[in-house]
């Protein structure tokens, strides 16, 4: 499954907003070998303003695509009018997430947000609550700017929420920068593993690291191998997806983009 920051367009993008046509976005991915792609809202939105979801859905059919991320979704888990936007947002992905058929909507916080353990479980709960009615599966990924970010912690609320359709998403470049190894990641359960993200990058020690940017698995540092032998071991058989993004980019067409991707990628999970 090849994610939006990895095909979408130029780096960084302007109102997280693709310029490349969806049609041909959906084609290109298919010609170079994915399964799957994923949906920012904000372009979401945007494709939505001249086509139906039957429409995307029938052009994700025609090119059978078949494996689909939604994301993102924050302040899930705070009050007032955070909450309320948040809200408001939520039920709409999760309406576009059943009429795609996605695999796993997408959801997290990128402003270190405070919240006591026992009143994240909760939304996180309720979240899911709200997901299973639409028939939608909740990943949560986790990142230096998150609410939470210490794997303990992560696993103590999708335990806690105890929701058969929440879970984690396990992304290499975040693991890389939160200092979780591989060890770590084999002894999560498999129950907990909705989406595995690959890419690569220097260490974080070498002064060229930038954690802004992703390279291309074999391009950076990072044991790609290790990684994806250690989501394994947790008995994960979900998708593997892309994310790839960094100012090298600048100027490629979404065919090289696509193929360059998968290419890369497959040499690792084949």
């Amino acid at each position: 499954m090849n994610l939006f920051w990895s095909s979408a367009g130029p780096f960084p993008m302007e109102a997280e907003i693709s310029p490349f046509d969806f049609e041909r976005r959906v084609k290109s991915a298919a010609k170079a070998g994915f399964g799957g792609m994923s949906f920012w809202h904000t372009d979401l939105a945007h494709i939505l303003e001249t086509q139906s979801v039957a429409e995307v859905k029938r052009i994700l059919d025609d090119h059978g695509m078949t494996t689909f991320e939604v994301e993102f979704l924050e302040d899930w888990f705070v009050t007032g009018e955070r909450k309320v936007a948040s809200d408001k947002r939520k039920h709409w992905l999760l309406e576009v997430s059943q009429a795609l058929g996605a695999h796993h909507v997408k959801v997290g916080d990128f402003h270190n947000t405070s919240v006591t353990m026992p009143a994240l479980i909760d939304a996180f709960g309720a979240l899911c609550a709200d997901a299973a009615g639409h028939g939608a599966t909740i990943g949560f990924e986790f990142m230096k700017s998150a609410m939470i970010h210490r794997l303990e912690d992560c696993l103590a609320m999708v335990r806690g929420a105890n929701a058969a359709n929440g879970g984690l998403i396990v992304d290499i470049a975040h693991t890389n920068a939160l200092g979780i190894g591989n060890t770590e990641v084999a002894a999560i359960p498999g129950r907990f593993m909705i989406s595995v993200e690959l890419g690569d990058n220097l260490q974080a020690s070498d002064p060229a690291y930038n954690p802004g940017e992703r390279r291309y698995c074999g391009e950076g540092e990072l044991d790609v191998a290790g990684f994806i032998a250690a989501a394994r071991a947790t008995g994960y058989s979900g998708p593997w997806a892309v994310e790839v993004f960094n100012h090298g980019q600048a100027g490629w067409p979404v065919e090289k983009l696509d193929e360059v991707a998968y290419r890369t990628t497959l040499r690792f999970v084949s």
